[in-house]
């Protein structure tokens, strides 16, 4: 099941289980801690009195009392002391803890906050890499949806040196795409220009003025010319009347393929006929692919039902990314589905950078996407 980075306050989500980032008294505290504590009510914190604080990297679970979830998942995370302590395992074992015990209550959604991303110092980008990796870890084997929480754009943060060099791809290719359309627009318009410029004859440049031709009215009509048949049209009396003749005459005109059910019948492969094709050819089995795809069972099993399913765009690329298909089959992938990659759509081109680079971890690249405000891949 699918990972989802979310922009939202945690108390809102409408799932079986939220994650509480607590402190080891679990009396609540400032940040996420506070919110949950005020949002839940007494009821929560005279609950968390009888559990005897929580260990860090450990969790514990209460009820959600007028919280709209069914649980309240409580862990410590690790206070950040430049790495040297543990703090990196500790964090883990925090996400892990958390998802086990989820598991244990039947949860099938889970929402988390970025764990100790907040007073206790652990760096964003580091932090975002381990929730991450284990939550992505724990899903391959687990039917799940977990959602991460970013409560604003000050509490997400991708790694520096990614974020650059994703930013100026984005500026060469995007830029350069604007730059040929101009190029397009200022040839288009010389063109008309010399198309409709007035060039004088010489008679018309020795004269003061133009001269006006006069009309000349006929008393007269000329002739209309006659009416070229339509191809497949019958000739009655009178003239050429445009009734059709039967499909077979219509083929030297518009060749093989003479009736419409002919050319259905004549379709190229389809998306989800190459998904299938593609997931075979690599060696990988359904569930594989859907979840390194970032796709809920469902949707792929719509998808493998329906040989004419019509998916979204993300769809598409998820796909194409948890096949890990070079760029040009990425694009004839699109192209089954109706769509192709733009230089005009950072979407696109974040996508493009990722496939280019050879790196198809789908939730990396969804870091990337969050980070400049674009649509996710797979969820």
């Amino acid at each position: 099941m699918p990972l989802h980075i979310v922009r939202n306050d945690i108390t809102q989500m409408k799932v079986d289980a939220i994650v509480n980032a607590a402190n080891e008294t679990l009396l609540g505290g400032g940040g996420v801690d506070g919110a949950i504590h005020r949002a839940a009510g007494p009821g929560l914190l005279a609950e968390c009195r009888t559990l005897n604080g929580c260990r860090t990297g450990e969790a514990k679970v209460t009820g959600a009392y007028r919280l709209p979830c069914r649980y309240v998942i409580h862990t410590v995370g690790p206070i950040w002391r430049g790495g040297l302590f543990g703090e990196r395992q500790k964090l883990i074992s925090c996400y892990r803890t958390s998802l086990s015990a989820a598991e244990a209550h039947r949860c099938e959604t889970v929402a988390f906050p970025l764990i100790s991303s907040g007073v206790y110092g652990y760096p964003k980008d580091k932090a975002l890499r381990v929730a991450v990796d284990t939550i992505s870890d724990f899903l391959s084997d687990h039917e799940m949806t977990v959602y991460l929480v970013i409560f604003d754009k000050a509490s997400f943060q991708i790694g520096e040196r990614l974020f650059r060099s994703i930013e100026s791809y984005i500026d060469d290719h995007y830029a350069a795409a604007h730059e040929d359309s101009r190029e397009v627009q200022r040839s288009r318009i010389l063109q008309a220009e010399q198309s409709y410029s007035f060039k004088p004859t010489e008679e018309d440049a020795a004269a003061p003025f133009p001269k006006e031709k006069p009309s000349k009215i006929s008393d007269t009509p000329k002739a209309a010319p006659a009416a070229k048949p339509f191809p497949g049209s019958r000739t009655v009396a009178g003239g050429a009347a445009l009734f059709p003749e039967p499909a077979s005459a219509l083929a030297p005109h518009f060749g093989a393929a003479a009736s419409l059910e002919e050319a259905l019948r004549r379709i190229d492969e389809s998306f989800s006929e190459m998904l299938l094709r593609k997931i075979d050819e690599r060696g990988m089995t359904d569930a594989q692919c859907y979840k390194k795809a970032n796709i809920d069972r469902k949707l792929f099993s719509k998808i493998r039902n329906d040989r004419l399913y019509r998916p979204s765009k993300p769809t598409v690329l998820a796909f194409a990314i948890a096949l890990e298909l070079p760029l040009e089959e990425t694009k004839d992938m699109l192209m089954k589905a109706g769509f192709a990659l733009s230089h005009s759509s950072r979407f696109d081109i974040i996508v493009e950078y990722f496939i280019s680079k050879g790196n198809y971890n789908i939730f990396e690249i969804n870091e990337a996407l969050f980070a400049f405000d674009q649509n996710l891949l797979g969820a």
